[in-house]
């Protein structure tokens, strides 16, 4: 039996209503923000909190429930100090409701906004890129990376000269595939990149193996793909309970608890879980507040996957 993460949350009563509480407490009593856990870019110094949002079901062609829902999640999410948006236009009409939901609420400002460019021929990417921007509605994007690594030597040249133009402030690469880990490792190593983004999680750890200490050697950020790992994680936890210890890094969730692994690695910056729902968006967030799991602790939450 296939259980949604709306089931789990609902089977773990104790912990949501807890959960609730305290991010209520957190929003009354500190605006949430000021707590937030956050991570350097290393090539900038400048800050962003660990958790971010990923949108690849976003729609901007929905019902009117569908809309509602994804405005209040958005809001919502800066609303607790979130940042980084993360879009690509190949994700169905994301950019164009994430532009559309932006000037409505007047809040571009407030966000980090990442998209993609997907073609393979120079002249065709920089089209991409300009209709990125025009959908986004905004005249610049703070990152801009190629996807899964299409065109990445007929790319880069492009990205490097919007970025000294100022059109992007970062480049990146991105996979959620390992196997592109060996020519990620390689575009690592001969490219001036600022971020990658790589799948990363409690039950896909390959990039531990040489990536990861090559972002860190390299000072490139490293924005976390799939810390979910596409749903399958709330599957393998759903008839367990919350153990005991996750308390010692203040964890009230499997969604806080993934989550917090992903991003206590060292080399990690932030972690983009794909979030529609305002309510996923509450827990989500709520992983950056408190103590993240030390090395012991990690092992223990590796452990525990290991024997399910």
């Amino acid at each position: 039996m296939k259980l949604t993460r709306r089931q789990v949350l609902v089977a773990s009563a104790a912990a949501s209503a807890y959960l609730s509480s305290t991010i209520g407490a957190l929003a009354a009593t500190t605006n949430s923000a000021a707590t937030l856990i956050t991570r350097p870019i290393p090539s900038s110094g400048e800050r962003l909190p660990v958790i971010g949002l990923g949108t690849n079901r976003w729609v901007a062609a929905g019902s009117k429930t569908e809309i509602h829902a994804l405005r209040a999640t958005l809001s919502t999410f800066g609303q607790l100090g979130g940042r980084v948006i993360d879009t690509a236009p190949s994700y169905r009409t994301s950019e164009k409701a994430i532009g559309q939901l932006l000037a409505e609420l007047e809040i571009r400002d407030a966000f980090f906004l990442a998209t993609k460019v997907d073609r393979s021929d120079k002249q065709a990417g920089i089209e991409r890129m300009r209709d990125s921007l025009e959908k986004l509605g905004t005249p610049t994007v703070d990152l801009m990376q190629i996807h899964s690594l299409i065109g990445a030597e007929q790319q880069i040249e492009s990205l490097l000269e919007w970025k000294e133009q100022g059109l992007i402030r970062y480049v990146g690469i991105t996979t959620s595939n390992k196997d592109q880990f060996a020519e990620m490792e390689m575009l690592m190593n001969s490219m001036p990149l600022d971020f990658v983004q790589l799948n990363y999680s409690l039950r896909d750890r390959q990039a531990e193996q040489r990536l990861l200490p090559l972002a860190t050697d390299k000072k490139i950020a490293v924005m976390v793909n799939r810390p979910f790992a596409h749903g399958h994680l709330f599957k393998a936890f759903a008839d367990q309970t919350l153990p005991d210890w996750s308390a010692e890094f203040d964890c009230t969730s499997w969604a806080q608890f993934f989550l917090k692994y992903a991003v206590s690695h060292p080399a990690a910056t932030c972690a983009i879980p794909g979030t529609t729902k305002e309510e996923h968006v509450r827990d989500n967030m709520a992983a950056s507040h408190g103590a993240l799991p030390d090395a012991a602790l990690r092992q223990k939450q590796e452990q525990l996957f290991a024997s399910i």
